[in-house]
């Protein structure tokens, strides 16, 4: 259901989109993470040496990992695609879980003792897994599972063109070349960690604190991504909450996937900042942008006044108007603020276009909001026309309009 948009973006551009991901605050802070299990295996004074070849293998997969996941976001109408956002909760709390065993193990706790002696040790061998090529391409995906949405617009807008490129290979080049410049920080790390490593041949107390740092952090970042906390970080889990999983039982991804495709059966009637009440369907005969944000989200912030400049350029809603613009908040779930503070937020910064405010989460958990913003465009009959998840130009806003009004998606042969 994603929009054809056509655009002219340099690749060197997307290059260093890529290359600035690597510097956003989602990824830096796991970067003592990523040096603390590569060095978690190394343990003898002479192992550095013998290991340096292993150390920048395990960086390698580590990488291609990332690139595994980047790719499979990138084929989102895909049925791995479509699976891997269906259950993008389920893989975050399993990669926890898999964090916390490593953090645990480079912590000692499945090593020798009176319980765990040398015949009774764990089926599992997690000293074997630690240092494996494996083991580093699993923490690859996990980790991009938490890098993915505050990445910011960059991947978002990446991943957008490419589902939406006119030809398959089109859209994975963007995709390569994006994840290219992701990933090179990441081998010059692991490149680096070796030369730190061999530095430290003379000392191995301080790689052993070393070790047990990076378990702390593992232990850590594990607890965050099951539990959901790591959302304050990078927004993967927030928004709906536990309304939005309730919904998920109810329905199957598949169940919620085609009956978004079909129609837009979520009606909803809510009251935007001024009080006064919208209703979906009574916008029939309309066409209908609907952008879901949150106050705490940046690329979300970024759009808004585009989205202002045009809710006054289509009449402000009136009743010539042949675009309704409509902003969707959802006060007081996950770090989103009250209803006042979002009513305080849109005055402060001169945002006059209607924001519902669904104060319950059910609209978000109706249309499986599961990154900031997501734009769904509705058509005049009322179906939902199709959607887009991230950041958007003025230029990608007025595109996806157009075809919207025009009941066709550009590029398309019908």
């Amino acid at each position: 259901m994603g929009f054809q948009l056509e655009m002219s973006i340099p690749v060197m551009t997307v290059f260093f989109q890529g290359l600035l991901s690597f510097f956003s605050p989602c990824v830096l802070p796991l970067v003592p993470l990523y040096l603390g299990y590569l060095s978690g295996g190394v343990q003898g004074e002479n192992d550095f040496s013998k290991h340096r070849g292993k150390l920048l293998l395990h960086t390698i997969c580590f990488v291609i990992g990332i690139s595994v996941s980047f790719f499979l976001m990138g084929a989102g109408v895909s049925a791995a695609g479509s699976f891997l956002h269906e259950h993008q909760i389920l893989f975050a709390r399993v990669g926890g879980i898999l964090i916390i065993l490593f953090g645990l193990y480079q912590l000692g706790a499945f090593g020798k003792s009176k319980v765990l002696g040398n015949e009774h040790r764990l089926p599992i061998h997690l000293d074997r897994l630690t240092m494996s090529p494996l083991t580093a391409l699993l923490f690859g995906v996990t980790f991009s599972f938490a890098w993915t949405p505050c990445v910011g617009p960059a991947l978002a807008s990446v991943l957008v063109m490419a589902g939406s490129a006119q030809t398959q290979a089109a859209g994975f080049l963007l995709i390569g070349v994006y994840t290219a410049g992701f990933v090179l920080p990441f081998l010059a790390v692991g490149l680096f960690t070796a030369k730190v490593l061999s530095f430290f041949k003379k000392h191995g107390k301080a790689v052993r604190y070393t070790v047990k740092a990076g378990g702390v952090l593992m232990l850590l970042m594990g607890l965050m991504m099951f539990t959901g906390k790591m959302n304050v970080v990078t927004g993967y889990l927030s928004g709906t909450g536990t309304k939005q999983e309730t919904k998920a039982e109810e329905n199957t991804g598949q169940e919620k996937k085609e009956q978004r495709e079909k129609r837009a059966d979520y009606d909803f009637t809510l009251r935007d900042q001024y009080g006064e009440e919208h209703t979906l369907s009574e916008y029939k005969g309309k066409v209908v942008f609907l952008n879901f944000w949150a106050t705490w989200c940046p690329p979300c912030k970024a759009e808004m006044p585009d989205i202002q400049k045009l809710y006054e350029e289509y009449g402000e809603n009136g009743k010539e108007a042949e675009v309704v613009i409509l902003g969707i908040a959802a006060p007081g779930y996950g770090n989103e603020t009250d209803e006042e503070e979002i009513r305080q937020f849109l005055e402060e910064n001169g945002y006059t276009y209607p924001v519902v405010m669904d104060s319950r989460g059910e609209v978000f958990a109706q249309y499986g909001i599961t990154a900031y913003p997501t734009t769904f465009m509705i058509d005049k009959e009322g179906n939902i026309f199709g959607y887009v998840q991230g950041q958007l130009s003025e230029d990608v806003m007025r595109s996806i309009i157009k075809q919207t009004l025009d009941g066709k998606k550009s590029g398309s042969r019908k």
